[in-house]
């Protein structure tokens, strides 16, 4: 099992990053997949209710990796964390299969009370740098979060979100799988609300523009 582990995350590095050059060069240099190979030993031990030892695995491997994932998160096949540092997930956290994840990504919770308080990932997630997901919430399959966005809400599946709060934004449909790099749109569509700003600035500027037209008629 865990050469297994370690010949599919390598294949799935090596296929999603075009800056893998070899599969040594994975196994030796990218923090994510040592912080994932980490992350197996410790949760295995809290699953079997060895939970100091797990803990301590944990916390080791934040200092090799600058990356804390918590011994009782379930994470899936094939996850990748890019770059790697700062991202923090959560005790009750879920990662489906062939998720994305960049740096400085937070999967958190918003409740002190015991119990599911953090979010739930299906496959094909990506979430773009410094997005934050909080709480005991669900991210449908194929769902793209935007670097730097704050989710509070559960996203649908296959779609794609941005802002602050997170919005989603138009995306054209996919007739294969897409990767969308730190989960924006590819064609660049902006934050909803930023949009409808930008276009009641532009109409201001029109009236502005008609109003300075009918001043210098009058005067004349």
């Amino acid at each position: 099992m865990p050469f297994m582990f370690l010949r599919e995350t390598v294949g799935a590095y090596r296929r999603r990053d075009p800056a893998a050059r070899s599969a040594l060069e994975v196994l030796l240099c990218y923090p994510g997949l040592h912080a994932l190979a980490w992350h197996r030993l410790a949760h295995a031990l809290w699953t079997h209710h060895l939970r100091l030892p797990g803990r301590m695995i944990a916390h080791l491997s934040r200092f090799l990796t600058g990356i804390e994932i918590h011994p009782g998160a379930q994470l899936g096949r094939r996850v990748i964390i890019d770059h790697g540092m700062g991202v923090v997930i959560g005790e009750t956290a879920v990662i489906g299969d062939d998720v994305y994840l960049y740096h400085q990504v937070t999967l958190g919770g918003t409740s002190t009370q015991r119990g599911k308080r953090h979010p739930t990932l299906g496959r094909d997630v990506v979430i773009g740098a410094g997005a934050k997901v909080l709480g005991a919430i669900t991210i449908g399959d194929g769902a793209r979060i935007g670097a730097n966005a704050v989710v509070l809400e559960a996203v649908p599946a296959g779609t794609t979100v941005v802002g602050i709060p997170a919005r989603p934004v138009d995306r054209a449909p996919q007739t294969e799988p897409c990767f969308d790099c730190y989960g924006m749109p590819p064609d660049g569509e902006m934050d909803p609300i930023l949009c409808a700003i930008e276009s009641l600035r532009a109409e201001l500027c029109e009236l502005e523009a008609r109003v300075g037209l009918l001043a210098a008629a009058r005067s004349n």
